[in-house]
């Protein structure tokens, strides 16, 4: 009865090459026979194996994929795929920079140069040009909308998209409301509102960012919105009914950008003082 457990256990481990290797066999029995990989189904062996960024299952030792005992969760070799596939990860965001998101970010900032031409052709008063130049205007306020929602929504979010889109957004609308006040249409005490308001919260977000990020809030989209809408109709050479509504819908563009900017503030003052209670609070229990 000894002699069936050794001619059982025996043979199985001399001459079974295909199977699995035991655990102590560690990467010799992987990465230099490659039996492992090719199962009792038939698989391919592991030299055959894809690599790359698209997610596929990861290449043997050879190619610089994970090793047996990265897979086993030993040996120095599993750090050195790693610091590839964040390599290469980088290199696919790095790509990534020319894509439809940005593209539209840059449409906006060319369309910058062209609206103020066209808003200051032949005068600035030439009913035509003004209508060419509240088509540039209404692109970029078009274009704002869609590129924000396509980077998040196809994770198309980048470092130039972070800096380029806020940047195109001031741009253009402080182009048109610059060129209305220039040309007698706008009253530059609103240019100046609107604009103090635009850079003052940009700078208050750089100040707190320390301690937090201060979301967007519905307001601040209903105040850019009615902007748009409000600065897209002093664009237009309305006469009218249409003049007067043009002038309360700016009123009312005055009224959200002040009232938001001040919840800005409000925002900024309170996560201020949550993030160094916080601060306070993480010294002390350390101290302690």
């Amino acid at each position: 009865m000894t002699g069936v457990p050794a001619a059982a256990g025996g043979p199985a481990r001399a001459n079974g090459a295909a199977a699995a290797p035991a655990p102590a066999t560690g990467t010799a029995g992987v990465a230099a026979h490659g039996q492992s990989a090719a199962g009792p189904r038939g698989a391919a062996p592991a030299a055959a194996v894809p690599d790359g960024p698209e997610g596929g299952p990861p290449a043997p030792a050879a190619h610089g994929g994970v090793s047996g005992d990265a897979v086993s969760g030993g040996g120095p070799e599993s750090a050195k795929p790693a610091r590839g596939g964040k390599i290469a990860a980088a290199a696919v965001n790095q790509a990534s920079v020319w894509n439809i998101a940005n593209l539209l970010t840059m449409l906006r900032l060319v369309l910058v140069p062209a609206f103020v031409a066209l808003m200051l052709a032949d005068g600035g008063y030439d009913p035509a040009w003004r209508s060419l130049a509240w088509a540039a205007f209404a692109i970029a306020m078009i274009t704002d909308l869609f590129d924000g929602h396509l980077a998040r929504t196809y994770n198309l979010v980048t470092d130039f998209g972070k800096i380029a889109d806020p940047i195109a957004d001031k741009a253009i609308m402080g182009a048109a409301l610059i060129c209305l006040s220039a040309l007698g249409d706008l009253p530059w005490w609103v240019t100046a509102v609107i604009l103090g308001r635009e850079l003052g919260v940009t700078l208050l977000r750089f100040l707190v960012i320390r301690y937090g990020v201060i979301p967007a809030s519905r307001g601040g989209k209903l105040k850019t919105l009615t902007q748009g809408v409000a600065v897209g109709m002093y664009v237009l050479a309305l006469t009218g009914w249409l003049a007067t509504l043009r002038f309360w819908v700016m009123a009312a563009a005055v009224v959200l950008t002040v009232v938001t900017g001040l919840d800005y503030v409000r925002q900024a003052i309170v996560l201020r003082r949550q993030g160094i209670a916080e601060r306070k609070a993480a010294l002390e229990e350390t101290e302690g």
